[in-house]
């Protein structure tokens, strides 16, 4: 094998097609836009989803669903993952706001609501915007306090 007789994979290169150079190339004249008609023609542009003037299928459809702009999201928080951090050392006394946006739990604006799955094995104290009734059972039964804000 030598430089000169090295050749690409078969398949893997084309000649690109040159539109608009002359009769003999085959794509000469009309350049493959066929005769005259707005297609035709430079400058040509149409909306995506534009079917000739007839009623397009975005505006045949029916509109549905709702969207609450009232709604507020909670960012879930499990005691199994709070237990996890007690144990990791992460997590020393009570639990508030600002020492779950330092472990990375959640960001400055979002809502909290504490959710019961796994089970907490310390007496801590939670401070949460919302609560599930199973998490209070839990928190309460290991000694702590649930805290609503």
């Amino acid at each position: 094998m030598n430089l000169n007789n090295i050749k690409p994979a078969a398949g893997s290169t084309f000649n690109s097609k040159r539109i608009g150079r002359g009769q003999g190339s085959g794509k000469g004249g009309t350049s493959t836009k066929g005769h005259k008609g707005q297609k035709a023609r430079a400058g040509y542009s149409q909306k995506i989803g534009f079917e000739g003037g007839q009623m397009p299928l975005q505006r045949r459809l029916p509109k549905f669903g709702f969207k609450n702009v009232n709604r507020k999201e909670f960012r879930g928080i499990n005691l199994d993952t709070i237990q996890t951090l007690i144990e990791n050392k992460s997590i020393t006394g009570d639990i508030t706001r600002e020492v779950l946006i330092e472990n990375g739990l959640i960001t400055k604006n979002e809502l909290v609501k504490i959710m019961g799955r796994g089970e907490l094995k310390s007496a801590v104290s939670i401070s949460a915007d919302k609560f599930t009734k199973s998490a209070e059972e839990l928190i309460s039964k290991a000694g702590g306090k649930a805290i609503t804000l």
